[in-house]
């Protein structure tokens, strides 16, 4: 039944995104790019003469400086001096009991000048200077959100290993079920709705003082009355910078999995379907390598299942451009669904997570 359950999602969800083709582009809409920003001076230093090199007719670029006590602020508006369509909005303070990161962006938002919005972090890097078109694509079909794909940069070490094929699985799924007509989530580092929409969603307010939620929380908010496509294409990606160690990136993981609590019940029952079939899968495997004489049927149950899931796993890879070790493939598919089981326990017991 796990194997079965891993087979239905992989060919009635994943599969489809190996063949899928990214809209054609469509009418040039000015664009406002909107990045929070708190004490990331060097990765702004990175970032922002990037999105200044996008190469799209009319944009603007607007970082909300968010109680940095760096020197974010003398760089920012230095380049606010030279360049017209670079804008700063700075913070001194976010109210009491309100999300810093939800309250940087929705100033963003009432600031930008233009009704389609384009988001990401400051420790991303579009991968293209074709982000800004390749992200509008997206719109060419009547969308009100247009979900991206952020990949981490590829480093050494079996953790750099690890966050990829996460974020690969991630990706997989979500992108899949939107595809589908079924999106649930989006990431914050690449990701893009109209000003319309967000208000037509009363913005962030259902989920205002939750850490984290500013991206999938609100792509959850918006389906009921809203449509989602997907841009895939590597031009269009974001590149993101890793955690360098296990301890980060675990804080990171229990903040995106704590907002994923409040994901709609649906969403919940295709996702955790597909986690427990994977984990039981695991389980089962090991109790029966112990317990039982029929190792053969194992042995037949457990390579079908090699050999018919982990092909769509490297197409979907491709399609996204992602290069996976494929030597390393069971080792982290193994890896990947257990430290996701105690990552869940971990949200569950201990529930004060902060942002920064």
């Amino acid at each position: 039944m796990c194997v079965l359950i891993q087979f239905y999602f992989a060919y009635f969800y994943f599969m489809p995104l190996t063949r899928y083709k990214d809209p054609e582009p469509g009418t040039r809409r000015p664009v406002s790019v909107i990045v929070a920003a708190h004490n990331e001076l060097d990765n702004l230093i990175e970032l922002v003469p990037m999105l200044l090199d996008q190469q799209y007719p009319e944009f603007e670029v607007l970082v909300i400086n968010d109680r940095s006590d760096d020197d974010s602020e003398f760089y920012l508006y230095e380049i606010e001096k030279q360049f017209p369509f670079f804008r700063v909005v700075t913070i001194k303070k976010t109210p009491e009991y309100l999300n810093s990161k939800k309250y940087a962006l929705a100033l963003g938002i009432r600031s930008a000048k233009y009704e389609h919005m384009l988001f990401t972090d400051a420790d991303c890097r579009p991968c293209s200077p074709q982000w800004i078109e390749k992200m509008q694509s997206g719109y060419a079909s009547g969308a009100d959100v247009v979900l991206g794909y952020s990949p981490y940069l590829k480093t050494k070490g079996f953790l750099n290993h690890l966050i990829r094929y996460e974020t690969l699985l991630t990706g997989i799924q979500y992108l899949s079920h939107a595809n589908r007509g079924c999106a649930y989530m989006g990431v914050g580092r690449n990701l893009s709705y109209t000003k319309a929409c967000f208000f037509r969603n009363k913005g962030f307010a259902s989920h205002i003082r939750t850490i984290g939620g500013d991206d999938d929380l609100f792509v959850r908010d918006a389906v009921a009355n809203s449509k989602v496509s997907i841009v895939i294409d590597r031009e269009a990606h974001t590149e993101s910078i890793p955690k360098k160690t296990f301890r980060e990136w675990l804080t990171q993981k229990r903040r995106h999995m704590a907002a994923g609590r409040q994901y709609s019940a649906g969403a919940k029952r295709r996702i955790g379907s597909f986690l427990a079939a994977n984990l039981l899968f695991y389980v089962l495997t090991i109790i029966l390598l112990v317990f039982s004489s029929q190792l053969p049927i194992l042995a037949l149950i457990v390579g079908l299942r090699y050999a018919l899931i982990f092909p769509v796993y490297t197409l979907s890879a491709r399609r996204l451009q992602e290069k996976i070790s494929l030597p390393l493939l069971p080792v982290l598919d193994v890896v990947y669904f257990f430290n996701y089981l105690l990552l869940g326990v971990s949200v569950l017991m201990y529930k004060k997570i902060r942002w920064k």
